[in-house]
């Protein structure tokens, strides 16, 4: 009777973990054009200009950064998908975000990363998404 018990007891634990996690996971949507424009306006008063600064504020608030472990690779991809790339977008964002790691600088670590990440063709994405918004 008793390993009966013990195995009603680790579903239970099973289920207690996926049930915060798979919240967690619907919580989060991706960023429209519109909302990206709205946060950056008020990010960029916030910071009175500071692109590092300016930067980190943004991706902080879609959901995108944090100060523990930058970037969100996983996600960034998720906006980026119809360029079916997702797994290489999530390599190079993982790769600059270990590389430009700078814990006691938050906003220098989410500025150098994203330089970093978008020295190359992830630049362009940017550019097409954020012009969005101006051609609807």
């Amino acid at each position: 009777m008793r390993p009966h018990k013990l195995e009603i007891f680790c579903w239970s634990c099973l289920l207690l973990l996926a049930v915060p996690s798979t919240r967690a996971a619907s919580v989060w949507q991706l960023p429209s054009p519109e909302r990206v424009h709205e946060n950056l306006d008020s990010c960029r008063l916030q910071s009175e200009g500071q692109d590092a600064e300016t930067l980190r504020c943004l991706v902080e608030r879609l959901g995108l950064w944090s100060d523990e472990s930058g970037y969100n690779a996983k996600r960034i991809a998720k906006i980026f998908a119809g360029h079916n790339q997702m797994e290489e977008l999530q390599l190079v964002v993982d790769f600059c975000n270990r590389r430009e790691q700078r814990p006691s600088q938050p906003n220098e670590w989410a500025y150098q990363a994203y330089k970093c990440a978008t020295s190359g063709r992830f630049s362009h994405w940017i550019k097409d998404y954020m012009k969005q918004k101006r051609d609807v």
